[in-house]
């Protein structure tokens, strides 16, 4: 560990000193490359630099302390020899997660895609819900949320909905929300009061560079049609809205959200990207999991994630078996604490493969 800790280092200071060198300012490309592969290492490195400053204390204050003839000092300073090195563990343990390979989508936006699964119109309904609830987490953190395309019905529900989520590390916290979710309630429409369940699918696609992905013209067959909609909410006489097929791999994707062709035009094409992505990403994915002594869930959408019952107040996090009495809270976008608990449990299945290697 030390040993790769050393060359991240010596990177950090060798590009620290080339980015105040005025030949390498004056290149402008050459100087964002190096403050952003310095920003990369940064927060290591500096944690790094106060490991040895702490270390290089522990080791004064245990040499001061043998030499001292005076009683209390000589315990005073082993103290804070002693204080020094439960330090250093503390700050090893968080050197051990910084070397953690990093998902390099983390700081990427997401296209996210909510589908009603079995259970007809409840599930239409609940995929509306869940919608509605990572708009207002979003919000609440500061997001910004577009919607792309959506497939409503009659009843409010949403059959398929897809929009984007920009905004600081997004990928990071919504990665773990791929899945099939569950849900547990009385619907609307049952008159007897029974409990029925019904299922949600959501995906989480990172939004790729443009250099990720290459899409070649002659690849796509692009459509135009008029948008349509329950109670004709959506229904316009232009045809402005896009089908884009992706040919060689029959991706389809739809946008009829805004009255610009152009705009929907745009739109489908970074959901097409973002799927593309995923799609040639995929393969990787799978392996990199088999890999994994534990899998917390960014990919397979098969996997029954969470289940939500209404009439306990329950959500359940199956990967992790944490369950949450506050389900009322939760559908309100209150979603950071279930979030931040499958990001440390996953940090803790990395570092628990890492030590068995």
């Amino acid at each position: 560990m030390f040993k790769k800790l050393d060359g991240i280092l010596e990177k950090y200071q060798k590009l620290s000193a080339e980015m105040a060198d005025p030949a390498v300012i004056a290149q402008t490309e050459r100087w964002t490359q190096c403050a952003k592969e310095h920003a990369d290492i940064a927060e290591t490195a500096e944690k790094y630099l106060e490991y040895k400053k702490v270390e290089r204390e522990m080791e004064e204050d245990f040499a001061a302390a043998e030499q001292e003839e005076d009683r209390e000092m000589k315990d005073l300073l082993t103290q804070e020899g002693y204080a020094c090195k439960e330090k250093l563990a503390a700050i090893r343990g968080e050197l051990r997660v910084l070397l953690l390979p990093k998902d390099k989508n983390d700081e990427r936006n997401v296209v996210m895609e909510i589908r009603g699964g079995a259970g007809g119109d409840e599930a239409s309904l609940f995929a509306a819900d869940l919608y509605n609830m990572y708009c207002r987490y979003a919000e609440s953190v500061r997001w910004k949320t577009e919607l792309v395309d959506v497939n409503e019905t009659e009843l409010g529900g949403m059959k398929e909905v897809v929009f984007s989520v920009s905004g600081k590390g997004v990928y990071s916290k919504l990665k773990y929300e791929s899945g099939v979710h569950r849900v547990q309630r009385v619907p609307e429409t049952e008159s007897q009061g029974r409990v029925h369940t019904s299922t949600v699918t959501v995906a989480v696609l990172p939004e790729p560079e443009d250099v990720d992905v290459q899409i070649n013209d002659k690849d796509l067959k692009i459509d135009t049609y008029r948008s349509g909609g329950a109670g004709g909410q959506h229904i316009n006489k232009t045809e402005s809205c896009i089908r884009i097929t992706h040919l060689p791999t029959g991706i389809v994707v739809t946008c009829q959200d805004e009255r610009s062709q152009i705009k929907n035009r745009e739109k489908a094409m970074k959901v097409l990207k973002s799927r593309l992505y995923d799609y040639y990403n995929s393969r990787y994915r799978s392996g990199y999991a088999e890999n994994r002594k534990s899998q917390i869930g960014t990919g397979d959408r098969s996997e029954r994630i969470r289940t939500y019952n209404f009439p306990q107040n329950r959500v359940t996090d199956h990967r992790i078996g944490l369950t949450l009495y506050s389900l009322d809270t939760f559908m309100l976008g209150d979603i950071g604490p279930m979030l931040e608990a499958l990001a440390i449990a996953d940090r803790e299945a990395q570092l628990s493969s890492e030590e068995e290697l």
